[in-house]
This record gives structure tokens, sequence and C-alpha cells, in this order.
């Protein structure tokens, strides 16, 4: 009998500490702030998110304000001024963080349909165009997205490295669009004739998304570049934060398929399946991709 007493007057008091806790990060953290990159315009990927956002101050325990950040390099700084507690970032741009001394750590990664955990980088050009190789765009203007995109950037000066090309040199013009819908939107407008992207299939790409909104049609585009496989987008909340939030926060995103299927099919777009767990070794290949893209700048 005492021993049972004593088991369970141990699991009360644990029950209570486990309260304090809880308490404890509230007062700290009344409001957690969840910031993605630009992936697309700021209004689309509000509209995206806001579900998501709500269901996670619900699992979570404190309102999650939603912050869709106005470029890269935004999410980066605000992680380390620790304004924001929880960053949905691109690959190179979580690399650039840690690299920079960023103290955040990736706990999730999205999945695509299929269980495929990367995705490629293209260039896209008119279906219509005179261009069928990159060889043939000498002159020309391009769009890249932002300098801490990996498919819009990265990769892409990867590649033209490899093929003896720096873009300043050989592109008329190299301008950063901000974002990968206002790539694909410079080279419908003709404001470029290639542009950087992301691409996860035939059927799923910035044009397929933006084609399915009737912004453009996909007959108009082809790919005349695609990239090896890039791990996809990590989530990232703050070293700082304390052990038992990080648990709560990392348990919201990996129920969220099931727990809330209508705000997850609206946040997947149908495009994606539930978050899986991810460490930072997976990233370990896009910080020395940065390192190369980096020594590129300085030659």
């Amino acid at each position: 009998m005492f021993n049972r007493r004593a088991l369970l007057a141990l699991a009360a008091s644990t029950a209570l500490m486990a309260s304090a806790q809880a308490q404890d990060w509230k007062a700290k953290y009344p409001e957690l702030v969840f910031a993605s990159i630009p992936a697309e315009n700021a209004a689309a990927v509000t509209e995206q998110f806001a579900d998501f956002a709500a269901y996670l101050s619900r699992e979570i325990g404190v309102p999650v304000k939603l912050r869709i950040a106005g470029d890269y390099a935004a999410v980066i700084e605000g992680q380390r001024a620790e304004q924001i507690h929880i960053a949905y970032y691109g690959p190179a741009a979580y690399a650039r963080a840690r690299m920079i001394g960023v103290k955040t750590t990736p706990f999730a990664i999205e999945v695509a349909k299929g269980g495929v955990k990367g995705y490629y980088s293209v260039l896209w050009v008119k279906a219509n165009s005179p261009y069928h190789k990159v060889e043939d765009l000498k002159g020309k203007n391009i769009a890249l997205v932002d300098p801490n995109s990996t498919s819009g950037n990265n990769v892409p000066r990867y590649a033209l490295s490899k093929m003896g090309i720096k873009p300043e040199d050989f592109f008329g013009k190299v301008i950063y669009s901000g974002s990968h819908t206002n790539a694909i939107v410079a080279l419908n407008q003709g404001t470029v004739d290639v542009a950087a992207n992301q691409w996860y299939s035939d059927s799923d790409s910035e044009v397929t998304r933006m084609a399915d909104k009737g912004m453009v049609k996909k007959e108009d585009f082809r790919v005349i570049y695609k990239s090896d496989q890039i791990v996809n987008s990590p989530i990232a909340y703050l070293d700082s934060l304390p052990a038992d939030l990080k648990k709560k926060i990392e348990q919201a995103f990996f129920d969220f398929a099931k727990k809330d299927k209508a705000a997850f099919d609206k946040f997947s777009n149908g495009k994606f399946e539930p978050f899986q767990p991810v460490t930072h070794d997976a990233y370990l290949p896009i910080i020395e991709l940065n390192k190369f893209v980096d020594a590129l700048r300085k030659n």
C-alpha cells in the first residue's frame, strides 16, 4: 500500500510540475510568431497559411501569429533577433541562417505526394520561344527569385558555373523577382526570357499552381534545364524555446493532417503529405552549396 501511495504521489507531483512548467513558458511566450518565406505573393501565402496558424494556436495553447516575410532574409534576421519562433524556410535560407550563427533547428520537413522529400530547380522559357538550351540565351534577360532561394538562385548559379557561365556576364540582365510566382509573371509578360523556379513534378510546379488559378496557361511554358534533386524545405524553431514547448510545436505539426484535415488540405493544396521529422544533417549539402555560391560571388 505504501508503494502504491508513493507512486500515486509521485505521479501527481510530476503532473503538477508539468503543469507549472507549461504555465512558466506561457508566461514568457504568451504569443508565438510563425513566419514563412514569400514562395508566392504575400496575399496568396496568407490565405494558404491562415487556417494552419489558427490550428497551431489551438494545439499549442497560445496565439500563433502568422507573418509572411517580404524576402528570405527577413525570416533569417527575424529568427536571429528571436522575434520569429517558428520559421518555414527554403533549404538555402535555413542553411544561411545556420551559417551566420542563428540558433535554430529544423524539426519537420514538407513531403510531396508519394513520400518524396525533394524537389528540383528548373529554368523555364516560353514555349514559343527559340530557346532550347541555356547557351541560346546569351545576352537575354533572366529572372532569379531571391539571393537566399535554393531553386531560384543557388542551384541555378551552381549549374551555370558548371557550364562555364557567370550570369552577370552571360545574360543581358539578371533580376531578382522576390518570389517564385513573380518570376513566372515576369517571364509570361516578356520582362525576362528565362526564369528560375521550383519544380516537383510535371503536374506540380509554380507554373501548374498558377495555371490552376487561371493566372497562366501551362502549355505556354517549357523547361530547358532541370537540376538534381534538392532536399525539401524545413520548419525550424528557436533553440532557446523550452523543451516542453518544442514538443508541443512538433506534435502539432505532425498531427496537422489528421487533427484538422480541412485546414491541411487547404494548406497543402493537395500536393503534400503530412510533415515528417528531419534533422540538421539533411541540410549539410545545402550549406556546402551556399559556400560554393558565396565563392562564385567573390570571383
